[in-house]
């Protein structure tokens, strides 16, 4: 088999990379059997030359591979038929402006897995940038209190090298004394909690947190059940809010009391209650003053994210009483930071992580007879140009259909 590393292609230019060179030489330790190439690029975060030196081809030609791995959604005009795809293609939600895509991968026989859909028999997802999201994510609105207050100036993590360069960077500041509050407790929250820790700050009990006032900056982790309750007034439950959040209201309010800095890692469901609203933020009661909302869902649960910001510009005011957006720096803005492709700012790290997770639940699948089933679940198109069974909810989206309610 052999496998292709292929160029990034979407606008803007993402430096990232499914395997760096190291984790490529790797790969092909294990499994000597795989032929791998590597398209050349002038913008990938490792250089042509650092993968020549590991020993590996680079052309410009993969017409003769495989299997195509890449990070973003591949341009229809450079899709090559009939070949198995590894990208983030940015459909399995019906995504309006990508349904052009997934009709030229049908249209061309292409053999589409998605890496959001690499997940367990449970359906935990195996693959994703979700860690780095969360540092960044996390970083960017500490910088953005500096760049409010006036009381410090961090770089931006795209000048930086690494993550620990970004670490010796927040080893610089003085934190004022706030309380944070950072929603989660998947890959995105355990990131943004990886640098709380680091500055270091303490971290309290919910209960704590709610009725106590301290001298030094603290922070505190909740989860779905802090947020959400049940309607009425029963114990909740995690996982059956998972399967039907219909039940359940926000419980945020008395966390937004005591809140000087939200941290959005939370993943949002459909049909789940929103953390906050517009009217949420009017209140007296709403003392949030800085929010950094790394699962960006605009005009979602997070009522002050009003658009995506991006890595050039990424953050601006929200007023609460004209519910529009105004000069972060304004004495009444509340500053959002909402870039929906943090990883991106750190291309180094989140390529290296991204290839330890792929090299250790992916590639072994093409060498074991998919003995674990991470194929056949990741596979949404056929090389005959149909959707696969678990991906036949797309079949309105992909004929047009614009009446479809989303899955």
């Amino acid at each position: 088999m052999k496998f292709g590393i292929i160029k990034e292609r979407k606008n803007p230019p993402d430096k990232r990379v499914v395997f760096s060179p190291e984790k490529l030489k790797e790969f092909k330790t294990k499994f000597p059997q795989a032929e791998i190439v590597v398209e050349s690029s002038d913008i990938r975060v490792f250089k042509d030359e650092e993968y020549a030196a590991a020993g590996f081809e680079v052309t410009n030609d993969l017409t003769d591979c495989d299997v195509l791995l890449g990070v973003k959604e591949v341009p229809v005009d450079n899709l090559i038929p009939n070949k198995k795809y590894f990208f983030f293609s940015h459909t399995i939600k019906k995504q309006p402006y990508n349904r052009k895509l997934l009709q030229a991968m049908l249209a061309k026989n292409i053999e589409m897995y998605d890496h959001e859909t690499i997940i367990k028999a449970n359906g935990a997802r195996l693959i994703g940038f979700g860690r780095y999201a969360g540092l960044v994510g996390a970083y960017n609105g500490i910088r953005a209190i500096g760049l409010k207050e006036g009381s410090f100036a961090l770089p931006k993590v795209e000048t930086l090298a690494d993550l620990d360069e970004v670490k010796s960077e927040l080893d610089k500041i003085q934190l004022p004394n706030i309380k944070i509050l950072l929603s989660g407790t998947g890959k995105v929250a355990k990131g943004a909690q990886e640098i709380l820790d680091h500055l270091p700050i303490k971290q309290v009990s919910d209960a704590l947190y709610l009725t106590s006032k301290f001298t030094e900056p603290v922070y505190c982790l909740v989860d779905v059940m802090e947020y959400a309750k049940r309607k009425d007034g029963k114990v909740g439950d995690k996982f059956e809010f998972y399967k039907d959040p219909t039940g359940y209201e926000s419980n945020f309010m008395p966390y937004a009391k005591e809140t000087d800095f939200f941290i959005a890692g939370h993943f949002y469901g459909d049909g789940a209650p929103y953390l906050f609203t517009r009217e949420d933020v009017k209140s007296s009661d709403f003392n949030i003053k800085y929010v950094a909302d790394i699962s960006c869902d605009v005009d979602g649960p997070v009522a002050t994210t009003l658009r995506a910001s991006t890595i050039a510009d990424p953050i601006y005011g929200y007023d609460a009483i004209s519910e529009s957006e105004v000069d972060y720096k304004d004495d009444n803005a509340i500053v959002v930071m909402a870039v929906d492709n943090l990883p991106c700012e750190l291309p180094k790290d989140a390529s290296e992580g991204f290839g330890d997770m792929f090299l250790d639940h992916v590639i072994p699948a093409f060498y074991n007879n998919d003995k674990d089933g991470i194929l056949e679940r990741a596979k949404m198109t056929t090389d005959t140009g149909e959707l696969t069974e678990r991906y036949l909810y797309l079949q309105d989206y992909v004929e047009g259909n614009d009446n479809y309610a989303l899955h």
